[in-house]
């Protein structure tokens, strides 16, 4: 949260930052999800492209500080995440912009499938349990190839 409020405080005026929900639960069949909602008044003159590229790519799978943790992600990741991690956007004829993040997802490359997902690693991760995590994460998307 605090990454996103700092991407935004790029873009937005100067004290229009808020975060009206702070560590919420959204509950789903196989996994919950904390989150937080974050807000801000874009300024004047910066556009819905100047918003995306502040905060692309997100914190959530990225890391902090966001420049090394990308850094550190080519580094160690042994292919390329192509769209996985990218952004789907979606702009409407009122000008507004709903943008989401490619984790969960299907990719179809020529005949060949790929079911992308992943997992918040922090310093005391559990490598067992994040992998477990993984497994109910991507459940769904395999149960409906199935």
């Amino acid at each position: 949260m605090d990454l996103l409020r700092n991407d935004l405080g790029r873009v937005c005026v100067p004290g229009s930052i808020e975060v009206p929900q702070l560590v919420g639960l959204e509950s789903y069949p196989q996994v919950h999800h904390l989150t937080s909602v974050v807000t801000g008044q874009l300024r004047p003159e910066c556009s819905w492209v100047d918003l995306l590229r502040a905060c692309w790519p997100g914190g959530s799978i990225s890391g902090a500080p966001k420049l090394r943790a990308c850094q550190r992600l080519a580094e160690l990741e042994p292919v390329a995440r192509g769209p996985y991690c990218g952004s789907l956007l979606r702009r409407d004829w009122d000008g507004s912009v709903d943008s989401s993040i490619l984790i969960r997802s299907l990719l179809l490359q020529g005949r060949q499938l790929r079911c992308h997902g992943g997992c918040g690693i922090v310093a005391d991760s559990d490598p067992q349990a994040e992998a477990e995590e993984l497994g109910w994460k991507l459940h769904p998307l395999l149960e409906a190839l199935a």
